[in-house]
């Protein structure tokens, strides 16, 4: 396994404040739509031992148990809902995304068609008035299906209005970021979380369960049409992981974060940019596919899927580094250089 990416900067001729928010804009759409799915899925199939909606298996794929410990200094789970739906302190919850989503389509306003502005206006202003009494749970699946189908929306007009350009490359590498991040996530949490103690890695656990991973991902029905019958942790697992045919598998992703970033490597000579990209992408394609699901369990399916994110997470900030590097203004750096002098 690799030990990180070589970061060159450069300039690029599309201006890097629409790159970025290019990026962020897909990046956050898909987001909300996994955290919509992901609550309503929760309260419908997730149980914990005790029988109870497991809503803390939400905080834990989202890595946020500290910052829902700070904000509310409680264990209860009634108010893991409204963290995730209404909470502005969370960046993750639905309201913050919304307004994330926002600036960023403000910012490139010149990019987007009129059809896509105005479904995203109309979108995150909608979540924006949510009250606490439009996430009751009665309400709360009501709310997660208006808002997976607004961001499936959102991705179709996207698909059928935005110009192939450098920009559309940016929000296709977006997208395809984001939906490896948060299946390799899904995947290490309730896998963990349903495998009982007195079970090995593999075994065969409460199907109604892992019908909730399936359903978390969007991948119920294009599983059970692959495999009617075949119903297995390694086989979802495997499903996830290494389909070529599922938009979400973590394959097919990276498989697109490879075939975008060889696009942009074709635009104005930035094949020189994009070329310690590559080689990290190759390096988790290459990983993935010459391993077994079966054989990734065994091995460690949470050490895997944490070198993958910390693998996602290096790629992310060298692509930021690479087209829309960090300026040091020049007041700043000669401040820095005078301490450095005095030290």
């Amino acid at each position: 396994m690799g030990h990180g990416i070589m970061i060159i900067f450069s300039p690029t001729p599309l201006l890097s404040r629409y790159a970025e928010c290019m990026m962020w804009l897909a990046r956050y759409m898909e987001r909300m739509e996994n955290l919509a799915r992901l609550l309503e899925v929760t309260e419908t199939f997730v149980r914990n031992a005790e029988g109870q909606t497991a809503w803390d298996s939400i905080l834990a794929i989202n890595s946020d148990e500290s910052l829902f410990q700070q904000i509310h200094n409680t264990t209860q789970h009634t108010e893991i809902v409204p963290f995730y739906v209404t909470e502005t302190r969370n960046p993750s919850s639905l309201v913050s995304l919304a307004q994330q989503v926002r600036e960023n389509a403000r910012a490139v306003r010149p990019l987007v068609s009129i059809e896509l502005w105005t479904q995203l206006n109309v979108f995150s202003r909608n979540l924006l008035n949510l009250k606490n009494g439009d996430m009751a749970e009665h309400n709360l699946a009501e709310l997660c299906t208006r808002v997976r189908q607004d961001c499936q929306t959102h991705f179709g007009i996207a698909e059928g209005t935005l110009y192939r350009d450098q920009a559309w490359l940016f929000y296709r590498l977006g997208k395809a970021l984001e939906r490896s991040d948060q299946i390799t996530r899904l995947i290490d949490i309730r896998y963990h979380m349903l495998l009982p103690q007195s079970e090995a890695p593999g075994s065969d656990i409460d199907l109604t369960q892992w019908t909730s991973v399936l359903r978390s991902a969007a991948a119920y029905h294009a599983f059970r049409r692959l495999l009617p019958v075949t119903l297995t942790p390694a086989n979802i697992v495997g499903f996830l992981l290494k389909n070529d045919g599922f938009p979400r598998s973590l394959s097919t992703n990276l498989r697109q974060i490879d075939e975008t970033l060889t696009l942009l490597a074709t635009h104005d000579n930035l094949r020189q940019f994009c070329s310690p990209l590559l080689e990290c992408v190759a390096e988790l394609r290459a990983s993935l596919q010459d391993q077994t699901a079966e054989e990734i369990i065994i091995r460690g399916l949470h050490d895997y899927m944490s070198w993958i994110q910390t693998q996602l997470m290096d790629l992310q900030n060298a692509i930021a580094a690479t087209f829309w590097p960090v300026i040091i203004p020049q007041e700043a750096t000669l401040t820095k250089m005078a301490e450095q002098e005095q030290n």
